[in-house]
């Protein structure tokens, strides 16, 4: 039951249909943000979603080690827990590890290949097949549609989703649409795209695409203390 409350208290879910992924099987999301703002708080938190409805996630980082990963898992799951006041949250936490793989990388050293050739080593062993794919870290800077269609290609070939953090700047222009310069001629490769988008004390969670009218569901916010996010009454 505790896994059960978990997922029906995510606010997330407001974003996508009741019990389902809000990146569809084969798709690709961002999550945009300055550096700072939230965004491997986000996808941890995506990454929980799954993991708590007993699918599996690998988080690939191109910024941090393994335990720096790990410490940001259990932080925003202890988070969870005590925000919901939830019993036996160790049990809990030890249930959904074995169902979690992190795999780093340094950023010059990264490659879809590389990427491949690793998973293929867990699935062809029968050691680990993820439900989604976390890529944090990755440099949205430069020629990146080449990789990006390989991407999407393996996370079709392998029936899987995945996510992507996205770091923009304080000091670039969107375009008409809102998109920041490192998406504007890509975004049609991902099928969902959030921003965090910091207001004051007050970080908003928007989508740019993929996701229903902000007027279709309550505003929902991320918190800067516990880095969760919150639902909000609507405007």
């Amino acid at each position: 039951m505790l896994k059960k409350d978990l997922i029906l208290r995510n606010p997330l879910r407001l974003l996508g249909k009741e019990n389902q992924d809000i990146v569809p099987e084969g798709g690709v999301g961002a999550v945009l943000a300055r550096a700072g703002v939230g965004k491997t708080a986000l996808m941890v938190q995506l990454a929980l979603d799954t993991l708590l409805r007993d699918k599996k996630v690998l988080h690939v980082s191109l910024d941090d080690p393994v335990d720096k990963v790990n410490l940001w898992h259990k932080e925003v799951f202890h988070n969870l827990a005590e925000h919901y006041h939830l019993p036996q949250v160790s049990q809990l936490w030890d249930s959904i590890l074995p169902n979690r793989f992190i795999m780093t990388f340094k950023v010059e050293g990264f490659s879809v290949l590389k990427l491949e050739e690793r998973l293929a080593d867990l699935t062809e062993q029968g050691i680990f097949r993820p439900d989604l794919i976390v890529i944090d870290g990755f440099p949205f800077e430069g020629e990146v549609e080449a990789p990006l269609n390989q991407l999407k290609d393996l996370t079709r070939r392998q029936g899987t989703r995945i996510w992507f953090s996205v770091r923009t700047h304080r000091h670039e222009t969107p375009g008409p649409d809102g998109m920041p310069p490192q998406l504007q001629d890509i975004d049609n490769l991902f099928d969902v795209i959030l921003q965090l988008q910091p207001e004051g004390k007050t970080i908003h969670v928007r989508a740019l695409k993929g996701v229903a009218p902000v007027s279709d569901y309550p505003e929902l916010q991320l918190d800067p203390v516990t880095m969760l996010i919150s639902e909000t009454s609507q405007k």
